[in-house]
């Protein structure tokens, strides 16, 4: 298991030297979304492919 400090660190390690402090936030903020889905889909609360495009298809 990955401990999170070190996830955030190598994430930041990735990122360009110019990279400003919102950009940092905004990874950091996508990587929490990410990891959040994947303890929802884990706990099995995630939805089909098919469930999926059927609820995009009536957004679009």
């Amino acid at each position: 298991m990955i401990i999170l400090k070190d996830e955030v660190a190598e994430l930041i390690h990735k990122l360009p030297d110019t990279t400003t402090l919102e950009d940092i936030q905004y990874h950091l903020y996508v990587l929490e979304k990410i990891q959040k889905g994947q303890k929802s889909i884990k706990d099995g609360n995630g939805i089909s492919n098919e469930e999926a495009k059927s609820k995009l298809s009536q957004w679009v």
